[in-house]
């Protein structure tokens, strides 16, 4: 009996390797199916080199829907955004998010997600992440970005010493400690906490490196070994017995552990959903904090704006008890140049794909009309950033960084697009849609705020060289969230007022500017109420000849 299930198994796994392997042809009303010359595989290894450029040309070679095959699985990627609604609309059980979501974090991170986390997300978000509950986490942050940017014991603010970072590595660390200090807890040795968290940063860069490759399997045997103790590290040091000694952790991740822990969820997996809760609030917070604070560097007009504002609603610097700062959170309701400049920032930098698995087969109806036939198993693909973010139709000069995009003439937010003439209602997509939107958006982009609005009210910033072109995007991360620059240099340091040269590692892929690009990773800061400074380049914009990628 024993024997006869196993080959039954084996037999059953033999025959869906066969069927994988047999050739698939376009039938009628299907999409234009492009396979590529390499079976199974597909165009795969052209995808994963640079996945907006190879899209670019497969929308040139095949118009707004097409069908690819990558790694055995079919792919229909739909480019245009008029027809985005039914797709973003359609019940889970059409076309289905949760699966390949689940298949994703439970190879990531080892967790293994229950049927009602999709609920348990839904409910903690409306009740702790809106209305007062955000309120309240806003608060939290606030605090803890005191704390790190400021030290427990305080700076003096007439203080005058140059200090010098890189400024990818800053605003990553700074978002990564201050969100983890806010979301876990803190206990009452604050210098002890600083060191955890700064530790914690330095393993987490280290997995978000690996991480794009590791999503597809192309590590090498010693990271494959490198990851697996990635893994077990944050799973340890976020693990609920070492969270019961601190005090403040979150109510939004408070109240998700609880709601796990009353439905039976042993404490090794629970173990694991903190791990990936950590990734998924702290992965793009920083990145996109380096984006909006290059493009406002590069901008005079943009910086000179968004400091009017904010010496607007803030009124002048001050620090309280030389520990905290001064700064009234009701004030993010009352921005919108620089909800203009973050939502312009995402719209460059943010790259997320949307994916639905067909459970069913599926007709595809465009807004042209035009019907197509999906084939139950495939998947359907939506790539924002270079369908919609990266339109000439729907944002003139969409490589252009414009402060103002986002504004009607009166200052108030602008909501109206079109493509073709026509009203489009997903003219920005930075956080997914529909049922895969991403629930934490709105205290993701309340610390963000709040960073940026410190920066510039509280500190004085400069490029070392506000000459040097603003780097490109690393094309490894294109469908990862929030793009990261394609290379780092690293700084040496020491104490003191001296300014400090600037040093290199090996980037991380080749490029030919590896000296601009170490300038341009330069921040220098002086710690006392800002003075605007000469300098910054106001017509610096995306080449067009570069496709959207960003130099």
């Amino acid at each position: 009996m024993l024997w006869g299930s196993v080959l039954g198994a084996l037999l059953m796994a033999v025959g869906c390797l066969c069927l994988s392997l047999l050739p698939r042809h376009r039938r009628p009303w299907e999409p234009p199916l492009d396979k590529g010359f390499v079976p199974w595989l597909g165009h795969t290894m052209a995808f994963r080199k640079n996945m907006f450029e190879f899209l670019k040309g497969m929308r040139a070679k095949h118009g707004d829907v097409f069908t690819l095959q990558l790694g055995g699985q079919y792919f229909t990627f739909v480019m245009d955004p008029l027809s985005f609604g039914p797709i973003i609309k359609s019940t889970q059980k059409v076309l289905d998010f949760v699966t390949y979501a689940r298949e994703l974090v439970f190879k990531v991170f080892g967790y293994q997600s229950m049927d009602e986390d999709h609920q348990m997300l839904h409910i903690a978000s409306t009740k702790h992440l809106m209305g007062q509950g955000l309120e309240d986490l806003n608060r939290a942050m606030l605090d803890s970005l005191s704390l790190v940017m400021l030290g427990p014991k305080g700076r003096s603010l007439g203080a005058r010493s140059w200090c010098e970072d890189g400024l990818f590595h800053f605003c990553y660390s700074i978002l990564f400690k201050a969100g983890f200090l806010s979301l876990f807890g803190c206990t009452k040795d604050k210098e002890q906490d600083l060191d955890e968290a700064d530790e914690l940063f330095r393993k987490f860069r280290r997995f978000d490196l690996l991480f794009p490759r590791f999503v597809y399997s192309l590590l090498g045997p010693r990271e494959w070994v490198e990851v697996s103790q990635l893994q077990r590290l944050f799973h340890q040091r976020l693990s609920v017995e070492q969270n019961l000694e601190k005090d403040g952790i979150s109510n939004w991740l408070g109240f998700m552990l609880r709601f796990l822990r009353e439905r039976g969820m042993a404490s090794s997996m629970q173990d694991k959903f903190n791990f990936m809760m950590l990734w998924a609030s702290q992965g793009n917070t920083g990145p996109t904090c380096f984006w909006a604070l290059l493009f406002l560097l590069k901008h005079q007009d943009a910086m000179k704006a968004v400091r009017e504002e904010a010496t607007r609603v803030l009124g002048e610097a001050r620090l309280e008890a030389e520990t905290s700062f001064a700064f009234t959170l009701s004030a993010l309701k009352c921005t919108p140049v620089l909800d203009s400049v973050m939502e312009e920032t995402l719209r460059l930098c943010a790259t997320p794909t949307l994916l639905r698995v067909v459970q069913e087969d599926y007709v595809l109806k465009m807004a042209s009309g035009q019907e197509y036939q999906i084939r139950r198993g495939d998947k359907v693909a939506l790539f924002p950033y270079l369908s919609v973010h990266m339109d000439p139709d729907i944002h003139p000069e969409p490589t252009t960084f414009k402060y103002n995009r986002f504004l009607n003439p009166d200052g108030t937010r602008k909501v109206d697009f079109y493509k073709s003439g026509k009203k489009i209602h997903h003219y920005n997509m930075p956080w997914g849609s529909g049922v895969s939107i991403c629930p934490g958006r709105f205290f993701a982009l309340s610390e963000m705020k709040t960073f940026v609005l410190l920066m510039v009210m509280y500190f004085d910033f400069e490029l070392v060289d506000p000459d040097v072109p603003v780097p490109p995007i690393d094309p490894r991360r294109w469908g990862f969230g929030t793009s990261q620059p394609s290379h780092e240099g690293t700084l040496g340091s020491s104490p003191g007022p001296l300014k400090q040269q600037a040093s290199t590692n090996t980037p991380i892929s080749t490029y030919q500017h590896v000296a601009l690009w170490a300038m341009i990773d330069d921040l220098r800061m002086l710690e006392l109420p800002h003075r605007m400074r000469k300098g910054y380049h106001s017509d610096f914009h995306v080449p067009e000849s570069e496709g959207g990628t960003m130099r």
